[in-house]
């Protein structure tokens, strides 16, 4: 069982450097603009006029700042609501390049990202430890019952708000555990944790996604599947830290550690 454990992890940490080193993956993020920053409406190398409105960003342009929208020449005035798709399927772009729109506790921003940024040429993988069954271990998960948004520094230096949603208890080299935890739309588990092994032999802080609890709130904590936040990959990401009582301090020697 623990060879295929230890195949599956292979499958995965490949299928994983595939993920962030594809043309549109974390690696190819050149630049976070938030338009607030920008009153004239110009961005940073991005062209066209974007203003931000209550319900949307405005973009405006003309023939001869050649971008597209849904993948069209566009010319004229067209509002952008956040996008939530694939970067890939971001309405507005230039040649390869996608300009992702988002929106955070009401600020709008565009997020560029090239296939041909630095970044992806540069890429040579991701540290990773082997598999050890040791750091997969039973969890057990307790809702709040309600939602919960705690203030968190964020890796822009900004603070901003993190959902949670309930406990996530384990014991580990016999010592007992817990996490807070968010739960996402399809069930599963988010947490942002940091350990002994932080800024050290690991990246400052990760991300570890159980897989959804059953009935009984039971799942799996595999640290095996820790991984690098996206602003390891480019530091535009707004990744925020780990929420209060989420620092461990037991050193977790599994997962991803840094970029090679």
């Amino acid at each position: 069982m623990t060879t295929d454990a230890s195949e599956d992890w292979k499958h995965w940490h490949e299928h994983r450097t595939q993920t962030v080193s594809a043309p549109y993956g974390p690696l190819a993020l050149t630049g976070t603009h938030w338009i607030e920053d920008y009153p004239e409406g110009r961005l940073p190398d991005i062209p066209g006029r974007w203003v931000a409105k209550d319900d949307g960003v405005v973009l405006t342009a003309t023939a001869e700042d050649g971008l597209s929208v849904d993948g069209e020449p566009f010319t004229g005035e067209v509002v952008l609501d956040a996008d939530r798709g694939p970067v890939a399927e971001a309405r507005a772009g230039l040649g390869e390049r996608r300009f992702v729109v988002l929106v955070r506790e009401g600020v709008w921003g565009v997020r560029d990202y090239d296939p041909a940024a630095p970044a992806r040429g540069a890429f040579a993988g991701i540290e990773a430890t082997a598999y050890d069954a040791r750091w997969s271990v039973p969890g057990h998960f307790t809702p709040y019952g309600e939602d919960r948004t705690v203030r968190v520094e964020n890796a822009d230096g900004v603070a901003r708000g993190l959902g949670l949603g309930g406990v996530l208890a384990f014991t580990l080299d016999d010592q007992d555990l817990t996490l807070q935890v968010s739960v996402e739309s399809d069930g599963s588990l988010w947490a942002v944790f940091a350990d002994a092994t932080s800024g050290d032999s690991s990246y400052r802080f990760r991300f570890l996604r159980p897989a959804a609890p059953d009935a009984e709130g039971r799942t799996t904590v595999d640290f095996n599947r820790a991984v690098l936040p996206p602003c390891a990959f480019a530091d535009h990401f707004l990744c925020p830290f780990p929420p209060p009582g989420n620092t461990l301090g037991v050193a977790i020697d599994a997962g991803e550690r840094h970029l090679r």
